[in-house]
């Protein structure tokens, strides 16, 4: 199973059919699951991150694989996420993604991640970037099953 835990909820039409078109075409290969917790809008960073952890922590299980979306994590082509997933599902059933917020994640949820993961070294906007995720984890699973898929 997939899990992506994401702060801020989606607010443009678009982007809400782009995710559940793809939610729709990962649920092929396997279960999928989005949990939105909110977003915090104070002007204290550390609180900000502080209670962003404490909403995203209540969402985590000791069996999940804990991937976060970092700038500073490692940079990997679709085929060596491919990879890294198919690894994974081989020794853990849950797989489960975390997107902070606009400031982030906290030092303790990254200290909880098994994987530091970033898809570059620039910004993207948190709503587009879960319709990113989702779409690579849609291409690996056809990378994995051999289909074809456009490039």
């Amino acid at each position: 199973m997939i899990k992506i835990i994401c702060v801020g909820k989606i607010k443009e039409k678009y982007l809400s059919e782009a995710i559940k078109e793809y939610k729709k075409r990962i649920t092929k290969y396997t279960k999928i699951e989005i949990i939105e917790v909110m977003d915090e809008s104070l002007d204290d960073i550390s609180k900000v991150l502080k209670l962003e952890e404490e909403k995203i922590k209540k969402h985590i299980q000791s069996k999940d694989y804990i991937i976060t979306l970092e700038i500073k994590g490692k940079e990997l082509s679709s085929n060596e996420f491919t990879n890294l997933l198919e690894k994974v599902n081989l020794e853990y059933s849950n797989i489960t993604f975390i997107i902070g917020g606009s400031y982030g994640l906290s030092e303790d949820i990254m200290k909880l991640s098994n994987y530091h993961l970033s898809f570059s070294k620039l910004t993207f906007p948190h709503q587009l970037f879960r319709v990113l995720l989702l779409e690579q984890i849609y291409r690996t699973y056809k990378i994995r099953n051999n289909e074809k898929y456009h490039k």
